[in-house]
């Protein structure tokens, strides 16, 4: 009796331990702006201030290859050979919870106005809802692998990349409303509002590798045009006045007007896949030299190293 009550004792004992040494990270202040860098061939996620300084950097034993800012103070992490999603609080450096969901994950998107994540699933095929705390709300079939996604108003834009159709469903209820049909491989997506239209990138198949952006009516799905933008445009992302564009093929970065007219490009980066606007640069993250390039008024202002795979850009600023 007493070495079985030694025996639970010490079996609580490592379990209370294992709580204990629950891994975390430098906390990054609420107040502070920073753009970061997941970086996925060593997995890690570097934090970078407005003057180009990497302030932390959080190293993972896990095999991420994508991450997603929740509110202001969150991160979400996820792996396509991951079984769970993790999501540490910034402020604190401290996992705040995780979440079991199926092998396959390509793709998770955060739709603020709805306080609402979606996962997208190249396995199951899926696109799954979810709230702020892991609870599932909906989950919908959709075409074979689905993965960039974007989100207005009370709809959801689903690129399915090994299939030729675009789902669009209800955020809502995920029900499936509208499928266009789009060209195979099409990644990328950005929404226009101000022209009621969706661009869209993508690698392009097999010999035929994909050239330029193509523009689609946000309401009919009826494509408008395309903008010549080689070689493989694939990453793809708003601003105010501007839509960024990198084509990995070419490490080119192109900056458009939202008629679609090229107002500069540039050489940038060695293999870029990520693009975004921080302050006032334009930062690029090449994949294969591991290096942000800030540019701004098209020239390079600074270089930045960070992990190696730059594959992802996260920004967060003060919302003037």
């Amino acid at each position: 009796m007493k070495k079985w009550v030694f025996f639970i004792f010490s079996l609580a004992q490592l379990i209370w331990l294992a709580g204990c040494t629950e891994k975390s990270f430098e906390p990054i202040e609420r107040d502070q702006d920073f753009i970061a860098s997941l970086n996925i061939q060593e997995p890690s996620l570097d934090f970078i201030d407005g003057q180009g300084n990497v302030m932390a950097t959080w190293l993972f034993d896990k095999a991420y290859s994508g991450a997603i800012l929740l509110e202001n103070d969150c991160v979400l992490l996820y792996g396509h050979q991951l079984n769970e999603i993790d999501v540490y609080t910034l402020s604190t450096g401290k996992k705040l919870y995780s979440k079991k969901v199926k092998l396959g994950t390509t793709n998770v998107y955060y739709a603020e106005n709805k306080k609402q994540f979606f996962i997208a699933n190249s396995k199951t095929n899926t696109v799954t809802s979810f709230d702020e705390k892991g609870n599932e709300l909906a989950t919908q079939k959709l075409g074979n692998y689905p993965m960039s996604m974007a989100a207005y108003k009370d709809k959801l834009y689903v690129i399915n990349y090994k299939d030729t159709k675009l789902s669009v469903v209800n955020i809502e209820n995920l029900k499936v409303e509208q499928e266009w049909p789009i060209q195979k491989s099409s990644h990328g997506i950005a929404i226009l509002e101000e022209t009621n239209e969706l661009w869209m990138g993508g690698h392009g198949e097999g010999s035929k590798p994909n050239s330029s952006v193509k523009k689609y009516d946000l309401t009919t799905g009826v494509k408008k045009g395309e903008i010549k933008m080689p070689l493989m445009p694939v990453g793809l992302t708003k601003t105010k006045d501007a839509i960024l564009v990198v084509s990995h093929g070419h490490n080119e970065l192109y900056v458009a007007d939202f008629d679609g007219n090229v107002k500069w490009e540039q050489v940038v980066g060695a293999n870029p896949f990520a693009v975004n606007q921080f302050k006032d640069n334009i930062v690029v993250a090449g994949y294969d030299d591991h290096t942000l390039y800030f540019i701004r008024e098209g020239q390079v202002e600074k270089t930045v190293d960070v992990g190696k795979g730059a594959f992802q850009l996260l920004v967060r600023e003060e919302k003037m």
